[in-house]
């Protein structure tokens, strides 16, 4: 490290009115009018909802005042499989309290930035030293004392607060990205719903608003129900888990949203992949070309002439899911049989209408797509910035 950063435990750099602790060991029942009481999930993957917040009577919570949050503190999580997650409280979160399986580091602002700290156990500088400390496998986590102990980088406050800004921005396109993506998603779900039910029709392809009862509701007249058996071939693949090569030639379709590779190829051809076991009706893969299947999920393939595989992609991603999880096997994980498969009805337009939708859906899925490289390149960004930034290997003051 440079010769004018400093090396501190965690202890000495925090404020000395209030000491690095845990909150709530029983908070009993949950109480509409007492105060939040924040757990580790509650930031796991971002702060959830307000409304999603556990609150804990006032007699309770009263006994643990002294762990009381304001805004700017870092939580650390100190039990379980997020054992060493961090993040910044929230304005809105002043005078919450915590579970005893979250840690409350309040800086010494005069010693060191809170956000240089939040961003130090972020780094892969600040996990290894955390992941030091943890102990126990089946419940891994650290006590007070480990926290305290930790050793931290200490540069200048100004330098601190010069890196602090700069992964903030950092963070700042990150957080615009992700919000952009949501709402990317939630315009897509919307055209789904729209134009797969025949609610809204593209220009040219109304030549009536007459509509017509269904066994899947009410339909344009000029669409017709046919069930996904009848339109297409399905079956299931012959792999498994074992054939899979890290770096092999060919996408190898498991049980996960996951793909995975393989040297060989069963398929050279346009096809749906849907897992009939995890994830149930959640999952769904399209793909031309050569491609592995796994024995448990299903490849849907040989479409007939009138129909669009892409269009039955996106119908299956709206309506699947509903009509799979009423045709579970109760197993020791749920799955689906063929007869699932085959009988699901679908709503069809004519093939040029079917085209249409999928691509104005398929736009969206490009627009989606394109974004999340962007995030993903961004976070690696963000990762290569602290790894120099944390260590002293760039300077910014």
């Amino acid at each position: 490290m440079p010769a004018d950063w400093q090396i501190a435990e965690l202890r000495d750099v925090v404020d000395p009115e209030h000491k690095i602790r845990y909150g709530i060991i029983q908070p009993g029942k949950y109480d509409s009018t007492g105060r939040y009481m924040v757990r580790g999930q509650d930031y796991s993957f971002g702060w959830v909802a307000e409304s999603q917040l556990f609150r804990v009577s006032a007699p309770i919570e009263t006994r643990y005042k002294n762990a009381r949050l304001a805004p700017g503190d870092v939580l650390m999580t100190i039990v379980g499989a997020n054992t060493g997650h961090v993040a910044v409280v929230p304005d809105w979160l002043g005078g919450a309290n915590i579970t005893q399986t979250t840690a409350r580091i309040r800086t010494n602002r005069a010693r060191m930035n809170n956000r240089f700290c939040l961003y130090f156990f972020q780094s892969s500088a600040g996990k290894r030293v955390v992941q030091n400390f943890i102990k126990g496998n089946a419940q891994p986590g650290l006590n007070i004392r480990d926290v305290e102990i930790i050793h931290v980088p200490l540069p200048p406050l100004p330098e601190q607060q010069a890196i602090a800004e700069a992964l903030g921005d950092v963070d700042a396109l990150i957080e615009s990205l992700e919000k952009l993506i949501t709402k990317k998603r939630l315009i897509k779900q919307g055209a789904m719903q729209e134009l797969l039910t025949g609610k809204r029709r593209l220009p040219g392809f109304a030549k009536s608003k007459k509509t017509k009862q269904t066994e899947i509701g009410m339909i344009p007249e000029d669409w017709e129900v046919r069930t996904l058996g009848a339109v297409a071939h399905i079956k299931t693949g012959e792999r498994n888990n074992q054939d899979k090569e890290e770096n092999g030639q060919y996408p190898f379709f498991v049980r996960s949203a996951t793909v995975e590779r393989i040297n060989s190829y069963s398929y050279d051809c346009e096809a749906i992949l849907v897992p009939g076991e995890g994830g149930i009706g959640s999952i769904f893969h399209y793909i031309v070309g050569k491609f592995d299947v796994h024995q448990r999920v299903y490849a849907i393939t040989q479409f007939a002439p009138e129909m669009d595989a892409r269009f039955i992609f996106h119908y299956m991603h709206l309506h699947f899911g509903r009509h799979a999880m009423t045709n579970t096997v109760k197993a020791t994980v749920d799955s689906l049989r063929l007869p699932t498969f085959t009988n699901f009805s679908i709503a069809v337009p004519q093939h040029a209408e079917q085209r249409a939708i999928a691509e104005v859906l398929g736009d969206i899925d490009s627009e989606i797509e394109l974004l999340e490289t962007k995030l993903s390149k961004t976070r690696q960004l963000k990762q290569g910035m602290m790894q120099e930034l944390l260590t002293g290997r760039i300077r910014l003051v």
